[in-house]
């Protein structure tokens, strides 16, 4: 058995979609599975990845189910994979030269830590330009909220989890009607029990497209409010100081309100942050409508 799962949620991407399998192509190691969640596409992903499991240039498994959004795509890579570490490209990224022998030579120092729930590199993008900084060199132990809150490192980063781990967490709510919960929600649940391996190696090679998550993410934002919603429900509880506690209860008021949720305040986990936050949330509420008032 292979020892990486790359798992590559795709929802009609068949016109991209080839950038991210001749990179694995090109992988001088090969100790991976490349796991293709066919999220209800109806262009021709099925028939050109039936191509090249024909072709057997690398192993891949294929799986189709009904549209249920990104996070259900995850929700399906983790309960398929079997392999001891995972690792998510999306459909419009593809894997940067080399990454699989970094992520494999970063395992190896880690391997038999099991506070470690995993390594944390870097992306770039199609230019070489690394997507915000660097983590600090002197860093051996971190969490993801420690990197961004702690350490103040600037944009995305590529996260390779242990797959008992990811297995441990309950999976991402499917709400009915709607199609985005944010990915952020498991990450947070796994910083309260284990560590990440930082490694200041580009893993990924980032293309934000313009029908992208991270291009659209107010019209998301509207669209899926009670994803948000309940995202920001988690992350208040969570939240180890004020500033974040109000930040995301500003965010909680503004979805609830999107929903007409009158019991927001009584679901809160932090009801009297939510309160004072209520006429910060009308105001991002009001920003929000009117920011995206020509696509509803």
């Amino acid at each position: 058995m292979k020892t990486i799962t790359v798992f590559t949620p795709t929802y009609n991407r068949a016109y991209c979609l080839h950038k991210c399998y001749e990179s694995l192509i090109q992988q001088n190691n090969q100790d991976f599975t490349w796991l293709i969640i066919d999220d209800g596409s109806t262009d021709n992903t099925k028939e050109l990845v039936a191509s090249w499991i024909e072709d057997n240039k690398i192993d891949i498994k294929y799986h189709y189910q009904e549209n249920q959004g990104m996070h259900g795509g995850h929700n399906a890579a983790y309960r398929l994979i079997d392999t001891t570490l995972n690792v998510c490209i999306d459909s419009d990224d593809y894997v940067a030269e080399d990454a699989i022998q970094k992520i494999m030579d970063a395992w190896q120092l880690i391997k038999d830590k099991p506070e470690f729930a995993g390594i944390v590199g870097l992306d770039a993008d199609t230019r070489g330009n690394l997507i915000g900084t660097k983590i600090p060199e002197t860093l051996k132990q971190t969490t993801l909220y420690d990197i961004y809150n702690v350490h103040h490192v600037k944009g995305d980063k590529k996260l390779v989890y242990r797959t008992e781990v990811v297995k441990k967490y309950p999976a991402y709510p499917i709400f009915e009607g709607e199609r985005f919960v944010p990915l952020g929600y498991l990450y947070q649940l796994i910083d309260q029990e284990y560590s990440l391996y930082p490694v200041n190696e580009v893993f990924c090679v980032v293309e934000y497209m313009e029908d992208g998550s991270s291009m659209n993410i107010l019209k998301q934002y509207r669209r899926h409010p009670r994803g948000f919603a309940f995202s920001r429900k988690s992350r208040m509880k969570l939240a180890k100081n004020f500033k974040d506690k109000f930040k995301n209860a500003i965010h909680y008021v503004s979805s609830s309100i999107f929903i007409s949720n009158a019991s927001f305040l009584s679901e809160s986990p932090k009801k009297l942050t939510t309160f004072f936050a209520i006429p910060f949330g009308v105001l991002l509420n009001l920003y929000i409508r009117y920011k995206t008032k020509s696509e509803f």
